[in-house]
């Protein structure tokens, strides 16, 4: 995989799900708030017109969300789960203690996990950053955003399985 911050790994499933969620945004999605907000201009005076004004920020939210879609779909790497080597690497599993505490997470987009619990870490993110290239047993530490330093050691290193 190339390693280009602008890449996202996804399971065939995953590119499937954002894909129709896209084409759906941008047809039946937009026709929907287009359908909105005509129908709360003609109740009359824009300005306080709360039913207008709430269509207006949902087509902003549904306009951002074609353009993160569109942006992700156009920069996916779409194939199997790379087989863990024991390096951390984009869409592996990691366990790591982190602070302390033993978390298990994904290291790549939310968007590959859907709807699971599983908490996603982006290679961009500082843990991300810092952990990546480590293998079990290795121990390094990030800086968290209020400038303490967080200690982490890579316990385990997986294949995801959706």
């Amino acid at each position: 995989m190339p390693n280009d911050s602008s890449v996202t790994w996804l399971t065939q499933e995953a590119f499937d799900r954002r894909k129709a969620e896209l084409e759906q945004l941008e047809g039946e999605g937009r026709l929907e708030i287009a359908k909105k907000i005509e129908a709360a201009r003609e109740e009359g005076d824009l300005k306080e017109n709360g039913g207008y004004h709430a269509a207006k920020e949902e087509q902003g939210k549904i306009e951002a969300r074609i353009r993160v879609l569109t942006e992700l779909l156009r920069h996916a790497v779409v194939g199997e789960a790379p087989q863990s080597s024991g390096v951390v690497e984009p869409g592996t599993v990691i366990t790591a203690t982190v602070l302390g505490d033993e978390e298990t997470f994904l290291l790549g987009s939310r968007e590959i996990v859907g709807d699971s619990d599983l908490d996603v870490y982006s290679e961009g993110s500082p843990l991300g950053v810092a952990i990546m290239g480590l293998k079990v047993g290795d121990e390094t530490s990030y800086l968290a955003p209020n400038g303490k330093s967080i200690p982490v050691k890579i316990v385990k290193v997986d294949t995801y399985a959706p």
